[in-house]
């Protein structure tokens, strides 16, 4: 009876929790550049900081290819200047889809096609075109069974609002009606994301008087701003423009559609003018972002809300006009070496001086064990980066813990944030036997090690189930439940059977 018992509580959990997930990061993978890497590289980059989702502005054939069997999803584009004959004509889109996309798909995940990109900012007035070509993207979709897979959406800017402070007076411009509602219509129909590009960067350049950079950058010491309409408290500009666009929706009466930030990030360079396009100013509002997304902390007028977001961007891209910052929002240099690191988990804190993710200390690392060969080391620095989702990028060339360039110390750093990750627990400092436990911080001069004493708020969150026939609480890590879930389908059911 009380392995029953058990077995009915791990399922009561799971059936809470497991099929609940925490919004989703991206990267934005812009080409307008002559010195970029080639596209499989590209893949291979994306692989190596276990980026899963990326968003990119065409169906380039050579990226598709690049991303087949990575596992990464990937957002494609039909670009404004493709509008016009998307919108003609149904065969048009039928022919696009059978040549462009269906000979690399499934083993390239296409998750979402977005249908033109900021069409109120064009300088070509396509809007009328976008829900026509939306519609025939769906009905191609429809045609080979893949509507429900693939959602068809479009991305916006800010300036799709004629108000957007204080957030709660929120305001379309009326002058996209004609476009904007029968667009708001399809979304909700086939169950689409609102995509919008939000920048508090802009919001910052174009108003210093009136914008703290506190403000904009999520930080701890911003002075709050109150909504005078409802009494909302909002910390930082991020989700003040987001709720904007949510009751701009509600003044609409689409109070239940789901909303997803395409665009998202801060120049790491920009013109004298610009003072505020910096590398540390880059990595604060990223790092910010990423916790603020995965935490799933939402805003003050939807908390808890799952806002999937795409950083932008992934290089930094020459050929963009405009000012200098226009040209340098990257996260990365052509060689492939991070502009400035970044924790893509959102679980840690990031010291900005080094780059390196940090955590609170409790006296125990993993390193790599004396005893293990070469080989073994390699294998399991490989999974470490790999599959097992430890952001690798201290140890690229040029970055914090790159030197002693040894597989030995790449290993060492990549087993400690394994191992830290999975809240220090003795399993995760085994990697086959080429790891192990220390109490001697093998940090040196820039690189820091992390250390944790208990885990980050997605390992360490427990979940408590008070059972009143046997007057217990059950208290399991979502790591321990994971586990258990694991150990069930091997057999636990059938033995209690």
């Amino acid at each position: 009876m009380a392995r029953e018992w058990f077995l009915i509580q791990v399922l009561l959990i799971t059936s809470l929790i497991g099929f609940s997930q925490c919004a989703k990061i991206g990267v934005c993978y812009g080409r307008n550049a002559d010195d970029l890497p080639t596209p499989d590289k590209v893949a291979q980059l994306i692989q190596l900081h276990s980026i899963k989702y990326v968003r990119i502005y065409d169906s380039n054939i050579d990226v598709l290819k690049a991303f087949a069997n990575t596992g990464v999803e990937l957002m494609i584009g039909v670009p404004n200047s493709d509008l016009l004959p998307f919108s003609q004509y149904q065969s048009n889109v039928d022919t696009w889809l059978k040549n462009s996309i269906l000979p690399y798909y499934p083993a390239t995940m296409i998750t979402y096609i977005t249908v033109g990109a900021e069409v109120t900012e064009s300088p070509v007035n396509v809007s009328s075109l976008v829900v026509p070509a939306m519609v025939n993207v769906h009905n191609a979709l429809k045609k080979v069974g893949l509507h429900k897979r693939i959602k068809v959406s479009s991305t916006h800017s800010l300036g799709i609002l004629s108000r957007s402070f204080p957030p709660s007076a929120g305001a379309f411009n009326s002058s996209y009606a004609y476009f904007l509602k029968p667009m708001l219509e399809f979304l909700v129909e086939n169950e689409s994301p609102f995509m919008v590009d939000i920048y508090p960067y802009y919001a910052y350049r174009d108003s210093r008087k009136n914008v703290s950079l506190d403000y904009t950058l999520f930080s701890s010491t911003a002075p709050d701003v109150i909504d005078p309409n409802t009494g909302l408290v909002y910390t930082n500009m991020f989700d003040a423009q987001v709720d904007s666009i949510f009751y701009a929706l509600m003044a609409l009466n689409f109070k239940t559609l789901k909303l997803m930030v395409t665009e998202s990030g801060w120049p790491n360079k920009g013109a004298i003018s610009e003072t505020a396009a910096t590398p540390d100013n880059a990595q604060t509002y990223n790092t910010n972002l990423i916790r603020h997304v995965v935490n799933d902390s939402g805003t003050p007028a939807k908390p808890g809300e799952e806002i999937d977001t795409y950083i932008f961007s992934l290089f930094n891209e020459n050929r963009k006009p405009g000012m200098a910052s226009e040209r340098n929002w990257g996260l990365f240099y052509p060689d492939q070496t991070s502009i400035y690191s970044l924790d893509w988990t959102g679980r840690g804190d990031v010291d900005i001086s080094t780059g390196a993710n940090i955590t609170s200390s409790n006296g125990t690392w993993c390193v790599a064990s004396a005893n293990a060969t070469e080989a073994d080391l390699q294998n399991a620095l490989n999974w470490a980066c790999g599959p097992g989702n430890v952001d690798c990028s201290a140890i690229q060339p040029s970055q914090p813990c790159y030197q002693p360039d040894t597989t030995a110390s790449h290993a060492s750093f990549a087993f400690n944030s394994y191992f830290q990750m999975n809240g220090a627990n003795d399993v995760a400092c085994s990697f086959g036997g080429a790891a192990m436990k220390t109490t001697k911080d093998p940090s040196y001069d820039t690189c820091v090690y992390a250390n944790s004493s208990k885990l980050s708020k997605m390992n360490s969150s427990t979940s408590e189930v008070q059972t009143g026939a046997a007057g217990m609480i059950l208290r399991l890590s979502i790591l321990e439940l994971a586990g258990l879930v694991s150990l069930l389908s091997f057999g636990i059911v059938l033995d209690i059977i």
